[in-house]
């Protein structure tokens, strides 16, 4: 056992050095399975194993194409949109429209404010990403921001106050329900208070992070592989502009209930149509936007995929069963220890719904057994597993770094790590604080 533990957090440990340090996904996982892999006395080929047994290549590869299967169509999409919204120069549109009334200083507020209300309406973390990354590009652009702040811009308007508050409609809100017999507004009270924490502590962060980066002289910088923005004497109507990502978001929102995960694909395929219908005349290289929106997404969800792919051999690992066992059977206060399981399990799947998946079923019996209350079991479950599971080998911190911004960790994960962990980690201290008090 001593020796699965050393393999599962060396593997771990290697895997988030190697994601920092600029590694190739499709190398550095692969090979921080196979040290899992032999820590833990798992067969390396199909060949190898004994019938029943669970191998190598078999786990990491149905983790991966797992992912493909179930996401594909939701990145292929996203990524189009995206491109089709810089092609057309509605994403300068907005921006410059943006500008125009809440003037250059509060660009990163636009980002975070277009971030949050995407994610809050039911559109996917990663397609919020690939869907506001252009106008966030052109909000910094124009307001002469440090581009490697584009990341946690996004990050923080999408999976810190929105993603885990009550009434979200995405998957982290909605896990703990079939396990609690809850709602979506479970806790609503502490949740708002937590919501307003985080939201302004840390936008607070973010403004003091942005000027730092500019008294150094760091400032926006062009790239030859950028969108050339058109003049804006050739951009569409803002009104025109905003036809597509409206399209998205009501879509997504009205269909989220019955047709779940798929109704981001209608939603996606509405936001494309939306932009070709209202700003098609403006349009400059459609068939490049469409090459590179198709190509951005295949690596975005292989990155993706091969993190997921780690986390499927590490989840066959002795020591993987043995840390949930020890994590969900600690003493003390049922919804810290609730909390704290679904933390520490994220973190090491690199997963917020995953550390609910794997934990909620253990934990969940045995806490409402005790007399805890399922709403606050709920909301602090919600709340926790977006604490850690923010770490550099995260599949939506690789996919946002590396293949939407194209940023790398280096650069782009300190502030990224900041609004990400720090923030939703003291939103949790308040969180539990509260529900102590009696709120």
């Amino acid at each position: 056992m001593l020796l699965s533990l050393l393999g599962l957090v060396g593997g771990l440990a290697l895997l988030i050095v190697l994601t920092i340090r600029g590694m190739n996904l499709f190398i550095a996982t692969p090979l921080c399975a196979l040290l899992v892999a032999l820590t833990s006395d798992l067969a390396l080929l199909p060949q190898l194993a004994a019938e029943g047994q669970s191998n190598l290549v078999n786990a990491y590869m149905s983790g991966f194409t797992g992912f493909i299967a179930n996401w594909f169509f939701m990145f292929l999409l996203g990524s189009l949109f995206g491109k089709l919204m810089e092609d057309s120069g509605a994403a300068d549109s907005v921006a410059a429209w943006v500008l125009g009334r809440i003037g250059a200083q509060r660009a990163a507020l636009a980002v975070v404010v277009a971030c949050a209300i995407l994610t809050y309406g039911g559109v996917s973390l990663f397609v919020v990403a690939f869907s506001v990354y252009p106008t966030a590009l052109a909000l910094f652009r124009e307001a002469n921001l440090p581009r490697r702040f584009i990341p946690a811009t996004l990050a923080f308007g999408s999976v810190t106050f929105t993603m885990t508050s009550a009434g979200s409609p995405e998957i982290q809100n909605w896990i703990p329900i079939q396990y609690l017999d809850t709602s979506p507004w479970a806790a609503w009270e502490a949740s708002l208070i937590v919501a307003v924490f985080m939201a302004g502590s840390g936008y607070a962060w973010l403004v003091w992070m942005l000027r730092r980066a500019k008294a150094r002289g760091e400032q926006f910088e062009a790239r030859e592989t950028d969108h050339e923005p058109p003049a804006r004497s050739g951009l569409p109507h803002p009104l025109l502009a905003l036809v597509g990502p409206i399209a998205v978001l009501v879509v997504s929102f009205v269909w989220h209930d019955s047709l779940q995960t798929s109704a981001l694909i209608l939603a996606l395929l509405a936001g494309c149509l939306g932009v070709a219908l209202s700003c098609g005349r403006h349009f400059h290289t459609p068939s490049k936007a469409i090459a590179e929106g198709s190509t951005g997404a295949l690596i975005a969800i292989g990155n993706t995929a091969a993190v997921v792919g780690f986390g499927a051999v590490a989840k066959l690992s002795p020591a993987f069963a043995y840390a949930v066992e020890a994590i969900t059977h600690m003493p003390g206060s049922g919804v810290a220890s609730a909390a704290l399981a679904v933390s520490v399990i994220a973190a090491m799947t690199g997963s917020a719904s995953g550390g609910q998946a794997i934990a909620l079923p253990i934990i969940a019996p045995i806490f409402l057994a005790q007399g805890v209350p399922p709403d606050q079991l709920h909301r602090s479950v919600a709340i926790s597993s977006g604490v850690l599971d923010s770490l550099p080998h995260n599949g939506y911190v690789v996919t946002t770094i590396r293949a939407i911004c194209g940023e790398t960790h280096r650069d782009a994960y300190a502030p990224m790590g900041a609004l990400t962990v720090i923030v939703p980690g003291l939103g949790l201290l308040l969180c539990l604080g509260l529900f102590a008090l009696g709120l």
